[in-house]
């Protein structure tokens, strides 16, 4: 497959946050987001195996790569105690308030939520596109090929969620090695809900998208 110049300036944007975001971890000992960056590293050359077998929308690979920024700089940019008013420091630690507990207000979603509703919508997007190119056994297939049904956007939704939890998974070995920012069970009930969330949009989407262009003819 050959690297296109929009793919080029993708890889770009994403080894340069990952650098960047991965040396300041290192420079404060943030051990949780030095092990997270080689999560990140692995994923990234698992997306990319699969890419050259599924050819991702440019739309998708986009989504992605903000997903990673969006990630990296939750758990490293500090920002303001008072900027997070649920968040309860570890006992006995001079722990700094990071991006992912950013809260202003009690009424509002965190940070950390808003990333995980928005990460696993892109995630059933992903699935979404991998599916279609498994049935139609071509990459980049227009959604017009193949009829969407719910079922299709039930699958979608499901993959969605599986991913999510394989997050939450991840997350959880993370706390036996380290000191995390993970939060307790409520925080991990939270994730699955925006993880819910996020991935019913994302199949909504898909099935009423394909719903519209099935007049359109397949080619």
């Amino acid at each position: 497959m050959a690297i296109s110049g929009r793919i080029l300036c993708l890889g770009v944007f994403v080894v340069l946050y990952m650098v960047g975001f991965t040396g300041y971890a290192l420079l404060r000992g943030n051990s949780e987001f030095v092990f997270y960056a080689l999560v990140m590293v692995v994923l990234i050359a698992g997306t990319l195996v699969v890419h050259r077998r599924v050819g991702f929308s440019p739309l998708v690979l986009w989504l992605l790569a903000v997903w990673g920024l969006l990630h990296m700089a939750g758990g490293n940019v500090p920002v303001p105690a008072r900027w997070a008013v649920d968040w309860v420091p570890p006992p006995g630690k001079n722990a700094v308030t990071v991006l992912y507990n950013f809260r202003p207000v009690a009424w509002m979603p965190k940070y950390d939520q808003i990333v995980h509703a928005y990460g696993f919508f892109t995630a059933t997007l992903a699935s979404f596109e991998a599916i279609r190119a498994a049935v139609t056994g071509h990459a980049g297939q227009p959604i017009s090929a193949f009829r969407i049904t719910p079922g299709l956007a039930v699958a979608c939704f499901l993959a969605g969620m599986g991913l999510g939890a394989l997050n939450e998974v991840i997350e959880f070995v993370a706390t036996r090695f380290m000191e995390t920012n993970v939060g307790d069970y409520v925080n991990t009930g939270w994730d699955l809900v925006c993880n819910m969330i996020g991935a019913a949009l994302a199949a909504g989407v898909v099935f009423v998208r394909g719903q519209r262009q099935r007049i359109i003819p397949a080619r």
